[in-house]
């Protein structure tokens, strides 16, 4: 197996199990992240078991074991911090950086990341306030809430994107919701499925609370 594919099925599980909440992840939801067949997935859950990165119940999941959760966080730790360097220093449009990312990340060396990492002051967060990985392997845990659970009269800051798509980066840049964003929610109407919000420094703007759903923030 080409260690690219290994890297690219274990940084997806991980994020899952990141999104998800849970060790066990399904093999459909593998399927609908990569955009594979089942079939393609259920072989290749197989023979990274075979492998020794995961553990594998059929009609159940997978889950990383040690050794692929190693990998996994070295992986997606590379990911995040070249997402940041292409952003701060190469200057490319943040709604770009993750499929560039993606075919970087394989490719560089420990002591190129290390290096990256200290040009651009050890950041914590990526460009879309995903949490990056320590060095010793460690992913930060933040407990925040989504933009759609908000009451009227709440200000927030915006603290991480979950969509990662070009297309919703675009638009979420548009209005000006990157993270660090202190917005003010004036009104939510359910019945509708909007809500109605002002980023500091920006125009109002009308979110659908499908939209909305896909923005972690904080409470101020």
């Amino acid at each position: 197996m080409q260690s690219s594919a290994r890297e690219n099925y274990l940084k997806t599980i991980l994020e899952l199990q990141e999104a998800q909440g849970t060790e066990i992840i399904k093999l459909n939801l593998i399927a609908k992240e990569l955009g594979l067949a089942a079939g393609t997935v259920t072989g290749m859950v197989k023979a990274l078991t075979a492998e020794g990165f995961l553990e594998y119940r059929a009609y159940v999941g997978c889950r990383l074991t040690t050794k692929g959760r190693k990998l996994a966080v070295t992986t997606l730790r590379n990911h995040r911090i070249i997402e940041l360097f292409l952003v701060d220093i190469v200057g490319m449009d943040w709604s770009e950086v993750h499929d560039e990312a993606d075919r970087i990340e394989h490719a560089l060396s420990p002591k190129v990341v290390s290096g990256i990492d200290k040009l651009l002051g050890y950041p914590v967060f990526d460009p879309h306030g995903d949490p990056i990985p320590t060095a010793d392997g460690e992913i930060p845990k933040y407990n925040h809430s989504k933009l759609h659970s908000c009451k009227a009269g709440d200000t927030c800051e915006i603290s991480r994107i979950l969509d990662e798509s070009k297309q919703f980066l675009s638009f979420i840049g548009d209005i000006a919701l990157y993270p660090g964003t202190i917005v003010h929610i004036d009104e939510i109407q359910p019945e509708a499925g909007i809500i109605r919000l002002r980023p500091e420094g920006a125009e109002p703007v009308v979110l659908s609370l499908e939209s909305a759903e896909k923005l972690l923030i904080k409470a101020l």
